[in-house]
């Protein structure tokens, strides 16, 4: 228990996700004290931890096992537990088990990164039955091609952010593409992956400018699931990789309140009692698809829902793991906000040259533009969505001056690759 007058503490079991460190300050500021718990073994915690410590009290926790790190001071008198970061979801619910404190539990935490895991609950409790069937190496790709049909998505079992997912068409290419996933000597890491049945989409369901999928960001405090957000979706980049994102979605009330429905019946099917959840739907000609649901806060999704409502999903996510009582937002937005990916076509191993962004920068609505690569820097699309060179954010009326910018950076940036000897020696975008 905490003192009168003390602010209760709040662990954050920190690696790359969906909230920076100052972002997280910043919304528990007044609502909790945070102590981030580094294990300094994962690298994105070893490049920070240095930094974390000058922002925050930090418990180190790199080897410990869940009873020490539990008997650690600084994790004394916790009120709430979370992480935003898919790598720490099930050490994170093993933590919130011992101290019985409010987030997923470890069964859910588990479903959430387990793709076969899930689609076997979600078609054991009538949701949904997508073919879906693992593969540990190339022997078994066959006969899970076989049951599940082609064309399928072939994607790591467990993994995050599009890295290594693509659709395949026969089993010579799948057969490409897992050797290129998974063999060290060309790049890859050994995984367990999952070829599924690849969901066809409804171009006219959102509009033909736009993606044929959403996600629905969810806050659920004690079985209570309260949707916040429909987010929108630029077209996918080849092979299935995330373009950018914009809020409002497009979606008429009908899609809307289907959409709404199915992500409830999944959340439920899947044991969601508590926390924050990023689920991926497929709009089809046969109704909404669950594509997976994701058991923390979907990257990029708070900034976006602040712009764009003044609502602080983050602030929310703390709040639900301290179990405290949250209001939820009205449905007005101020304005149509927009986050673009700068990708990298498939063939593109070096950046050249990235030109024009102070022009684009001076654009109105164009709130910045954010570089996070620069010329000579190495890429590979296998990284998904975390490809791209830079984000475009921006901000408009409606929808169709969300467009008309996302437009407009095309012809307002220079940006030329090195690309594979196979493909075009060099070239623009």
């Amino acid at each position: 228990m905490t003192s009168p007058g003390t602010p209760p503490r709040l662990a954050v079991v920190f690696d790359f996700g969906s909230a920076s460190p100052m972002g997280i300050l910043a919304s528990a500021r007044g609502l909790a004290e945070v102590v981030f718990l580094c294990d300094r073994e994962r690298p994105h915690v070893r490049s920070l931890y240095p930094e974390l410590r000058e922002l925050a009290p930090v418990c180190d926790i790199t080897g410990a096992t869940d009873e020490e790190i539990l008997s650690r001071p600084e994790c004394a008198h916790l009120t709430g537990i979370v992480t935003f970061s898919e790598s720490q979801l099930n050490r994170t619910a093993a933590l919130a088990e011992r101290r019985d404190l409010p987030f997923l539990s470890v069964p859910t935490a588990a479903a959430m990164t387990d793709k076969f895991t899930q689609r076997r609950l979600l078609a054991e409790a009538g949701v949904q039955h997508t073919a879906c069937r693992v593969v540990r190496d190339l022997t078994e790709l066959g006969p899970a091609l076989d049951a599940v049909g082609l064309p399928a998505v072939l994607k790591p079992r467990s993994g995050s952010a599009s890295a290594r997912t693509c659709t395949v068409h026969d089993l010579d290419e799948a057969r490409t593409r897992l050797r290129a996933f998974t063999d060290p000597a060309v790049g890859g890491s050994p995984a367990e992956f999952v070829v599924e049945q690849l969901l066809a989409g409804d171009p006219s369901a959102a509009g033909t400018a736009w993606a044929d999928y959403v996600s629905v960001e969810s806050v659920t405090a004690y079985g209570v699931i309260r949707h916040i957000e429909v987010t929108g979706k630029f077209p996918l980049a080849p092979p299935l990789r995330e373009t950018g994102y914009v809020v409002p979605a497009t979606l008429d009330p009908a899609w809307h309140t289907r959409v709404l429905a199915l992500t409830t019946a999944a959340l439920t099917a899947l044991g969601v009692r508590h926390g924050v959840t990023h689920t991926e739907v497929k709009l089809t000609p046969d109704g909404p698809r669950i594509i997976e649901v994701n058991g923390r806060l979907g990257g990029y999704v708070a900034d976006l829902v602040r712009r764009a409502r003044g609502f602080d999903l983050v602030r929310a996510a703390l709040a639900v793991a301290l179990g405290r009582p949250y209001e939820p937002p009205k449905a007005l937005y101020r304005r149509h906000a927009f986050q673009y990916f700068l990708t990298p076509p498939m063939e593109a191993v070096t950046l050249r040259r990235l030109g024009g962004i102070d022009e684009l920068g001076r654009v109105p609505g164009i709130q910045a533009v954010e570089v996070v690569a620069q010329p000579g820097a190495v890429l590979d699309w296998r990284h998904g969505t975390l490809a791209y060179v830079g984000i475009v954010h921006g901000s408009a009326p409606d929808h169709r001056g969300v467009r008309r910018l996302v437009d407009l950076v095309g012809r307002t940036l220079h940006i030329e690759y090195e690309r594979r000897p196979d493909s075009d020696e060099t070239g623009p975008s």
